[in-house]
């Protein structure tokens, strides 16, 4: 088994994804909302 070092692992993938994560998330309340006030304004 290796030697491990704390704070040796590459993780810019790791940083990429929930970076990705973090923006389609924000885009789907975003959506959600505007759905929200949509909906309120055509009294459905």
């Amino acid at each position: 088994m290796a030697e491990h070092k704390h704070g040796s692992m590459d993780i810019t993938v790791h940083q990429a994804t929930y970076k990705g994560f973090i923006k389609f998330a924000t885009w789907v309340g975003i959506l959600s909302a505007l759905t929200l006030v949509f909906l309120a304004l055509a009294n459905a």
